[in-house]
């Protein structure tokens, strides 16, 4: 018989896994909305920077500064949306995007998963990092068939940091085809499952444009 306290972590878990659903929701929308206040409050009051900075107005200013190079108009759709819960206070997440951006020349497609951190504070849930990692960025007319996906108007092209990410994508292809000797694997444990499939390397580093070891966002 489940008792009263099994009862309560169920409904804390569930009460947390649509608190974080709500926060990716809530972040294309301000993004789009270019509503910069409502964007930087879904993040933790010391949020870091880029430039080596801290905090909401730091973010707004920078997200200011991003949002007025050549891009007139943007829609973001979220997609799947993975959560590990590891305890009470923090949980990660991978959320795919695929977005519609409007710039003065052409129209982007471009496709993304964001690695997330996530902390509780005094009761709710915010976004304590965000790393893009790009699959593709290109003209809609232009699909972008072969390497350097990332093909942003008037900049150099060059590679995105999506599969850098994720070391099965490396093994797969590395691996002799057919040969399937090893067992499989034990299911990941529940709140690891990121964890397991990124076998647990850390973060990887990504800049605005989604070049590797450039910093992150």
């Amino acid at each position: 018989m489940t008792s009263l306290a099994e009862l309560e972590a169920r409904i804390e878990r569930l009460e947390a896994l649509d608190e974080i659903r709500q926060l990716a929701a809530k972040y294309a929308v301000a993004l789009d909305m270019r509503d910069l206040d409502a964007l930087v409050n879904l993040f933790v009051e010391d949020v870091k920077v880029p430039g080596k900075r801290q905090g909401r107005a730091a973010l707004r200013e920078w997200y200011d500064k991003e949002l007025r190079y050549n891009l007139l108009g943007s829609a973001h759709g979220v997609h799947g949306h993975i959560i590990d819960i590891h305890d009470a206070d923090t949980a990660t997440g991978l959320v795919y995007s695929r977005n519609d951006l409007e710039t003065e020349s052409v129209w982007v497609i471009e496709m993304l998963a964001y690695l997330d951190s996530y902390q509780r504070r005094e009761g709710h849930w915010y976004f304590r990092k965000r790393t893009p990692l790009f699959w593709y960025e290109s003209d809609i007319t232009d699909p972008p068939v072969g390497p350097q996906k990332m093909r942003w108007p008037g900049r150099p092209r060059h590679d995105g940091s999506l599969h850098d990410a994720f070391p099965s994508w490396r093994e797969f292809w590395k691996a002799d085809p057919g040969r399937l000797d090893a067992p499989v694997r034990a299911p990941a444990p529940v709140g690891a499952w990121l964890r397991e499939l990124r076998r647990g390397n850390p973060d990887p580093r990504v800049d605005p444009t989604g070049r590797t070891d450039a910093g992150s966002r």
